[in-house]
């Protein structure tokens, strides 16, 4: 997927906002103010970083080349996946989606409710 697909389609998520907090090349994608998506957009990097969990992340690195610890991100909780990689757009957005859910299920319980996660 490229940018404009992976942000067509996490905007597609309930409640998912977007804005800019590190500067204009970096689009943070957001569920209840948490970053769940973060995209360059001045084409330094060929990737995106997601948050994920810990052991999921795990497996992404060992099945996908595709997937590393995330760049200048906390590496335990967030992966690097490469921009139009050979990985199959449903599985891409199974990704997005866990990491969207992933984040949603971190919020507080008041926040979680308000989402319609309980």
């Amino acid at each position: 997927m490229n940018i404009e697909e992976i942000r067509e389609f996490a905007l597609s998520l309930p409640h998912v906002t977007e804005d800019m907090p590190f500067g204009p090349d970096a689009l943070a994608l957001r569920i209840g103010g948490k970053i769940f998506c973060l995209l360059e957009l001045s084409g330094h990097w060929q990737f995106y970083n997601l948050k994920v969990d810990p052991d999921f992340s795990l497996e992404l690195q060992d099945w996908y080349s595709s997937f590393r610890p995330g760049f200048h991100m906390n590496k335990r909780h967030w992966i690097s996946l490469d921009f139009n990689s050979s990985i199959p757009i449903d599985i891409e957005e199974n990704i997005i989606r866990h990491a969207y859910n992933q984040t949603a299920k971190g919020q507080t319980k008041k926040m979680r409710g308000e989402l319609g996660f309980e």
